[in-house]
């Protein structure tokens, strides 16, 4: 396909589409928050697990401790709670006392797990004096245990009675729900609102996990029952807490979201905002009458911002051709029509004033002019009407031959026309339009002084080259480059309109062809490039 001067100088390098750099912005933009998000509720929920996977550790250890007490105290097996059910496959609810390992995993999960209310209040109830004594003598192991993990302890008795946990000694707890799930043999944790000691700083309230507080409690087995629970909590760290922690990633993290999104803003402003300001500043100053503005734009940014530019400098060129053409046109009209008006109107006042003074040579005279003249102008405005349908020809689809075209034209006594080779090939114009083509560079050799006009043609690449030559006087250099010009020509005295070459022009470019003037030893030599079927 053939460039126009303004897609050259703006060249074919690759840009990116318009397309693709809004759906990359798009995503980058749509995907900072919900990172952001995703990062703060799995951070966050990573500290509920890592809280309840520290206190089945403590509490492990604790009811160990616990179950070797019960078993040096002698407590009968009739004193011990419910039987330790099998595993059934789920090692994170039961406690199996027969495998060698029984690990539990933490199982809490912030964002699907119910949140329930704050812990019951303890239960007055009676306790057993053999298991107070083994809480009497845990008691310190409890309290400095808790000094270093922060976290809170009570140690129950088969019925789910306090026997060791600061002032909830001899109450019960066998209401809770996760105690509940112990006392059957079943590990079970849960999240429930905490109740604050103080209030919570205002950063901390952007945090969930500041407002629940994560309850373990664990079945203490002895010889396959449930000897009591070790029942512990604590509120998980604080997100806010472990970002301050890790404040210098977290500041390298937020300047890489900073650059990220200034990035975001220069590519855009870069590859979008700028050329369509440019764009639209260019059609200003062009609309103005600014002709040094049809000029390729400085930065493109985009695939379809480099069409787009080279698509206005297209039309700004041939708008500004067209204005040009139809001034010059407009120029040559009332120039061409001017001279024979002119003419007619002296010719007639002449006859009308004169009266009976004019002898029948004179006015015989004048009215031959006055006839002469007429049929310049009816001769000028039926050229008029043929290169304005020229020029807005719209192709037929239809094709012929250079045989078929001569076949038209009438016989011309003046010269003779010969077909030297090529007469056959198939050229994609109709055969009316061709005989106008070739009839007019006829008429133009014959005005010319020619007596033979040679024709012949080549086909290559889907193209055909036609040759018409002459004989003739030729062409001046100095007019070689005027030919083509409306209204231009040299024999003007014997009725030549200046219009033919510009009606062959014209039709040739409405069927994608051409056609230029080309050296020749003798005469008038004209090169026709038109499509071939």
């Amino acid at each position: 396909m053939r460039l126009t001067a303004s897609r050259k100088w703006i060249g074919r390098k690759w840009r990116p589409r318009l397309a693709t750099v809004v759906v990359a912005i798009l995503i980058l933009v749509m995907a900072l928050p919900l990172v952001g998000l995703f990062f703060f509720r799995l951070y966050e929920n990573q500290l509920i697990r890592q809280t309840e996977a520290e206190l089945i550790a403590q509490g492990a250890a604790i009811a160990a401790i616990y179950a070797q007490d019960v078993r040096d105290a002698g407590i009968p097996p009739e004193k011990l709670g419910a039987p330790i059910p099998p595993a059934n496959g789920d090692a994170s609810r039961s406690v199996d006392p027969d495998p060698l390992y029984r690990p539990i995993e933490p199982r809490l999960d912030l964002a699907s797990d119910y949140v329930l209310p704050t812990r019951p209040a303890a239960m007055p109830a009676t306790i057993d004096p053999a298991f107070a004594a083994i809480g009497a003598r845990l008691s310190g192991i409890l309290d400095a245990t808790q000094k270093t993990t922060l976290a809170g302890f009570r140690l129950l008795d088969p019925t789910g009675v306090v026997i060791a946990g600061r002032n909830e000694v001899g109450l019960s707890l066998g209401g809770v729900e996760e105690v509940r799930a112990a006392l059957a043999g079943r590990y079970a944790s849960a999240l429930r609102l905490r109740i604050p000691d103080q209030p919570t700083p205002p950063l901390y309230s952007v945090s969930r996990g500041t407002k629940v507080r994560v309850f373990v409690a664990l079945p203490v087995a002895v010889d396959g029952k449930v000897a009591g629970v070790v029942y512990v909590s604590r509120t998980p760290n604080n997100i806010v807490k472990h970002l301050y922690g890790e404040r210098g990633k977290v500041t390298l993290a937020a300047i890489a979201i900073l650059g990220g999104t200034l990035l975001i803003g220069l590519v855009f402003l870069r590859t979008v905002s700028r050329p369509i300001y440019a764009l639209i500043d260019r059609t200003e100053r062009i609309a103005a009458g600014d002709r040094a503005a049809i000029r390729p734009l400085d930065h493109h940014g985009t695939y379809e911002m480099a069409e787009l530019s080279a698509a206005f400098l297209d039309m700004a060129e041939k708008l500004q051709a067209r204005s040009d053409s139809i001034q010059t046109f407009a120029t040559h009209v009332s120039h061409e029509l001017k001279s024979p008006l002119t003419a007619i109107q002296g010719a007639a006042e002449l006859l009308r004033d004169s009266g009976s003074a004019m002898d029948d040579a004179e006015r015989r005279r004048f009215s031959n002019n006055i006839v002469t003249d007429a049929g310049r102008l009816n001769l000028l405005v039926r050229r008029l009407l043929d290169l304005a349908r020229a020029e807005n020809l719209a192709p037929s689809g239809e094709s012929t031959s250079i045989g078929a075209a001569l076949a038209l034209l009438p016989v011309d006594n003046r010269l003779a026309v010969r077909v030297e080779a090529g007469g056959e090939i198939g050229l994609r114009i109709s055969a009316e339009n061709a005989a106008i083509v070739l009839v007019n560079l006829i008429d133009n050799s014959a005005r010319h002084g020619a007596t033979q006009v040679s024709v012949s043609a080549a086909s290559t690449g889907g193209k055909a080259t036609i040759l018409v030559g002459d004989d003739g006087a030729g062409i001046s250099p100095s007019n070689r480059a005027r030919i083509f010009e409306p209204f231009f020509t040299t024999r003007r005295d014997s009725g030549g309109t200046g219009m033919g070459l510009g009606i062959v022009l014209a039709l040739l470019k409405a069927h994608d062809g051409m056609i230029r003037l080309v050296d020749s030893e003798r005469g008038t030599r004209f090169e026709i490039i038109l499509p071939v079927v």
